[in-house]
């Protein structure tokens, strides 16, 4: 990996506050992929990647998409803040020539998580609340869970992005809660066989 071609591509692709961000999960994915051992050299790649479609332009992004032969539900229709992550898996595979598909899923499902969600994956997931800038509300939780239990990270925070969805009277794509769901079954199916 290119890791200075790449910085400088999304560099030029977003100011200076979103490159931080990217620069930060980058960073947070390594660790994360060191502690729980998901490729480092692609949860690296993934990490700088991962919203290089952030700051494009709405139709840009629908171009992208469709160009890409991706057609949106109707949660993703009415939720354009999904649809950066969906572009970047598209442009990375694209226009990158990014042919991993572990790193375009943990692109394309870093904002909503799946059910079967790769290691790689739940380490971008889980590296995009952590980044070094992030000054939410309970972030030294979420960075404490993160590097205790990464699927305790997951519920945090895909409990944290649904209850401010349904707060805010927004959809709450389907991925977010079936990856919740899988989550607590196999718990549910651990503790019953214990």
């Amino acid at each position: 990996m290119d890791r200075d071609y790449y910085l400088g591509l999304i560099k030029s692709r977003m100011g200076e506050k979103r490159y931080i961000h990217s620069v930060n999960v980058s960073k947070s994915a390594v660790e994360l992929a060191k502690r729980y051992g998901a490729d480092v050299e692609k949860a690296e790649l993934a990490g700088i990647l991962h919203d290089c479609c952030k700051e494009i332009s709405r139709d840009e992004m629908l171009q992208i998409i469709t160009n890409g032969g991706i057609i949106l539900d109707a949660t993703e229709k009415n939720s354009s803040k999904l649809w950066h992550a969906i572009a970047g898996s598209v442009y990375i595979r694209d226009e990158l020539g990014i042919n991993d598909e572990d790193i375009i899923n943990a692109v394309r499902y870093h904002t909503t998580g799946r059910e079967g969600m790769s290691l790689l994956e739940k380490v971008i997931f889980v590296a995009d609340f952590i980044g070094a800038e992030r000054d939410y509300e309970d972030v030294d939780i979420m960075r404490k869970k993160a590097f205790e239990n990464l699927e305790d990270a997951m519920l945090y925070g895909l409990r944290f992005t649904i209850m401010n969805l349904s707060q805010k009277e927004l959809t709450i794509h389907i991925n977010a809660v079936e990856c919740y769901n899988e989550i607590l079954n196999k718990r549910s199916c651990l503790n019953d066989s214990l």
